[in-house]
């Protein structure tokens, strides 16, 4: 019985490792972003993941979508497709 728990334990270490870090750490950066995504307000200055600048024209809670307003137009993007990390540093007072 002792020899099957010894030979268990590298793989119980391994899984733990993995958890605390990758696992727990990606869980938490989504939950940041589901955040974000969440307090997005009319009049936020964003910039979606594909690199696009504009200003939040108008938000959709039915289908989690966003209209973006551009210097070209207005474009329907999904909430997902803002970048947490651009968003932030847009809107970051300058030093």
């Amino acid at each position: 019985m002792g020899e099957g728990i010894g030979s268990l334990l590298p793989f119980v270490l391994m899984f733990v490792v993995v958890y605390f870090f990758m696992i727990a750490p990606q869980m938490k950066r989504a939950k940041k972003e589901k955040k974000f995504a969440a307090e997005l307000k009319r009049g936020d200055k964003v910039i979606t993941k594909s690199g696009l600048h504009g200003k939040i024209a108008e938000l959709n809670d039915k289908d989690n979508s966003c209209v973006i307003e551009t210097l070209a137009g207005k474009l329907k993007f999904e909430r997902s497709a803002i970048s947490m990390e651009m968003s932030a540093k847009l809107n970051e007072p300058a030093k």
